[in-house]
């Protein structure tokens, strides 16, 4: 068995923990099922033949509270910026979308991208991690998925008790395109008590300027579990006069619009401390499903596994 590292998930606590390790120079191999890297630090790109428009269909932006994310953020100007949107704490965005501070953050690691774990098993040393084409092995293991995930991975395992009290609820996003002459009134706004909880005028965003005025749109967890498990069209179909009615827009009149399905998007129930370990060290649980539902709780968790780790 190597002294290899592997860190499940290439979200911000994924990545910030296996950046931290490989400072310290350690090995480290990240995984991850998706074909992007920032978890929901996503931006999806549609090409047109009218043009190219991006969406930033995951989290819409960040804060600040510490100081140590803070200076983190200042090492990375290309990739950060802020929004100028009136909120009165600053929000930050990535560059030139979201998923632009993940990607940053994963220069110089080894991220294998298109690779779903399917089991964990605990073998002498470390662990076997388990996908449907090979097997890897690793001398300690991190997961960086959201809690529901890991708590399947894990199954009859000492740290399923804790998993089992988070919970997470899920988010119908809808990624919308209009003319540019179309209403904007307003650059984002936020009602709890409506099907569409937040709006924002994603061209509004730095590096976001097109051709066309594009904007996110993402249901309440009560609207969103209740049209979970509709086909992707279905929920466009839904989403789509929902939104329009907010902006004063004709529904034909949409260019382009696509809903996207998030599982596990919203912490509800946080674990309330940085982190879960167990088997000695050699198996550790993070992300924001631990401190809270932002993008700065999820890097802290990947940065408090690193440095117990290395401690």
């Amino acid at each position: 068995m190597s002294d290899r590292i592997i860190v499940i998930g290439a979200g911000m606590a994924g990545l910030a923990c296996a950046r931290a390790l490989k400072s310290a120079g350690r090995e480290v191999l990240v995984l991850d099922k998706g074909r992007g890297i920032g978890g929901r630090m996503a931006t999806r790109r549609i090409e047109l033949n009218a043009g190219a428009m991006r969406f930033d269909h995951g989290a819409q932006y960040f804060t600040v509270r510490t100081l140590e994310f803070s200076s983190f953020l200042a090492a990375l100007p290309q990739a950060v910026s802020q929004w100028q949107d009136g909120a009165s704490r600053a929000h930050f965005v990535g560059l030139p979308g979201m998923s632009g501070l993940p990607r940053a953050m994963a220069q110089g690691l080894e991220v294998r991208q298109g690779f779903e774990v399917t089991a964990l098993n605990p073998v002498s040393g470390g662990w076997q991690v388990v996908s449907e084409s090979e097997t890897l092995e690793a001398a300690r293991l991190v997961l960086t998925v959201p809690a529901p995930q890991a708590l399947r991975l894990l199954g009859d395992h000492p740290l399923a008790e804790a998993l089992a009290r988070i919970r997470m609820a899920p988010c119908l996003t809808l990624m919308a395109a209009f003319p540019p002459d179309t209403p904007r009134p307003f650059v984002n706004r936020r009602k709890p008590d409506h099907p569409l909880a937040w709006i924002a005028q994603d061209s509004n965003k730095p590096g976001r300027a097109g051709p066309f005025t594009t904007w996110v749109a993402q249901a309440g967890p009560d609207w969103s579990a209740k049209y979970l498990e509709l086909e992707r069209d279905a929920i466009d179909t839904l989403m789509l006069p929902l939104i329009c009615a907010e902006i004063g827009a004709n529904p034909e009149e949409a260019i382009h619009s696509t809903a996207h399905r998030w599982r596990y998007a919203q912490v509800i129930n946080p674990l309330g401390q940085p982190f879960l370990r167990s088997d000695c060290g050699r198996l550790h649980l993070g992300g924001d499903w631990c401190l809270g539902a932002r993008v700065e709780a999820a890097w802290l968790s990947g940065r408090a596994i690193a440095a117990n780790m290395l401690a």
